[in-house]
């Protein structure tokens, strides 16, 4: 809807005139789905190996699964089952067609759940064409998806936490890396994991307190400053890790691992159990983070000055609020939990550290913060979405290289995470509000 502004000559009540105005793109989005859904039909369909088919394995053996009411596996015919799921993401598409038709600005809801319609089963006709003569473990990829999202959310909420207040935050590939190395190192000296977890999110706060200090302290641009301190902490990271770690890997730089936390009876259920309820401490700090950073956000009177710091800061600073102080505040809390994520790259997986391990994930994470509209909720299931893609191309990898059914070249199935990222941002481009001080300085008068 717009609103057409009026003029009145005396003190008559005012009313807004609405008037539907039908975007000049409404019809990108359908040609879109119908475009691709078509291609689904013909590639994944079409042009599939008949009479073979794939399977998918939905429970284990050690799973609750009473009576046997939930089959171990489900098999079908790769051809057909890839035609049938085209054929209903192009029942989708066509609804779309037909919602934008007949409204110029249908509602958000309906329009969401035909889109979230589209893209699952769209993704099921290609993973039923691509593990042809093959098996997927549902399991294994969903767990993989959950560790894979992880450094991805904490990420984005470090996004969230500091673009709420207004201040850009371009540095979390940085915060990452150095969560990541703080993590190593302090728990190598120390020989506990614990530690190396606790000391992973106030390593990540020296970046965060640089970036604070040149965009809010010195207002500089606060795109290059982001881009400069993830090149610093690059050139750091690498220094310690070359002239320290690699002389006494075993003092400064052991592998070690957070424990699994299993919880009975819940890491039973089939299918979801083991990935959300047999991880470690790391996974379900994150669900806690996302619901509690999303009832401060909303629900609280920190919450509603962080927005009003971001949104109108002058306004903000008539009532009192100390607009500078709350974006230091906000930059330094959204670096440790950036840090966490970095922790995550070590001691959350048992591994090393290493050169430039964040590879881009700081980046996809500012994507996924995008594409979640600045909200924890959004952000979380945007890093759910690009860990999705991820942990898929990782089961896809192995199964290219075995004989038979269809094969991916490695180096598509490698860039899949970062084009489903690309894909997913473009999407949203021009619809996402971003807080409208974002990357504003404010000078006190």
């Amino acid at each position: 809807m717009s609103t057409a502004p009026q003029v009145v000559a005396d003190d008559s009540p005012v009313e807004k005139a609405f008037t539907d105005v039908r975007p000049a793109s409404w019809w990108h989005l359908p040609a879109t789905t119908t475009v691709t859904g078509l291609l689904a039909l013909v590639i994944f369909g079409l042009r599939g190996i008949p009479g073979v088919d794939s399977a998918y394995v939905v429970v284990h053996d050690s799973d609750l699964n009473p009576f046997g009411l939930i089959p171990e596996r489900i098999v079908i015919p790769s051809m057909g089952g890839a035609i049938a799921l085209s054929v209903i993401a192009l029942l989708a598409s066509a609804a779309l067609w037909v919602l934008h038709a007949r409204s110029a600005r249908p509602p958000a809801r309906a329009r969401l759940t035909l889109i979230a319609l589209f893209a699952v089963v769209w993704i099921l006709a290609f993973m039923t064409w691509v593990i042809s003569q093959r098996t997927l473990d549902v399991t294994t990829l969903l767990q993989g998806t959950i560790v894979l999202a992880v450094p991805l959310a904490f990420g984005a909420l470090s996004g969230v936490l500091s673009e709420r207040s207004g201040v850009i935050n371009i540095a979390i590939e940085g915060q990452l890396l150095f969560g990541a190395f703080g993590a190593t190192l302090v728990g190598s000296i120390t020989g506990s994991v614990w530690i190396g977890l606790l000391a992973a999110p106030l390593v990540a706060m020296f970046m965060g307190a640089l970036l604070a200090m040149f965009a809010v302290g010195y207002h500089v641009q606060q795109i290059i400053v982001g881009v400069v301190l993830n090149v610093l902490a690059i050139g750091l990271t690498s220094f310690f890790f070359g002239s320290v770690m690699s002389d006494n890997p075993g003092l400064f730089n052991a592998p070690m691992r957070l424990p699994t936390l299993r919880i009975p009876v819940l890491a039973d259920i089939p299918l979801v159990g083991a990935a959300l309820f047999e991880q470690n401490i790391l996974v379900y700090l994150m669900w806690i983070i996302v619901a509690g950073l999303t009832i401060a956000l909303f629900r609280t009177r920190w919450g509603l000055r962080v927005r009003a710091v971001g949104e109108h800061p002058k306004a903000a600073d008539t009532v009192g609020i100390a607009v500078n102080l709350t974006r230091w505040k906000n930059v330094l809390l959204g670096s440790a939990v950036a840090g966490l994520g970095g922790a995550t790259l070590t001691i959350g997986t048992g591994v090393a550290f290493g050169e430039e391990m964040s590879a881009g994930k700081g980046y996809i994470a500012l994507a996924a913060m995008i594409l979640g509209r600045y909200h924890p909720i959004g952000a979380l299931l945007a890093a759910l979405t690009f860990a999705f893609a991820d942990s898929l191309q990782l089961r896809l990898g192995t199964m290219s290289a075995a004989e038979g059914g269809v094969s991916i070249p490695g180096d598509f199935l490698l860039m899949l995470p970062y084009v489903v990222a690309l894909f997913a941002v473009a999407g949203v481009v021009g619809r996402v509000r971003v807080p409208a001080a974002n990357g504003q300085p404010y000078l006190k008068e």
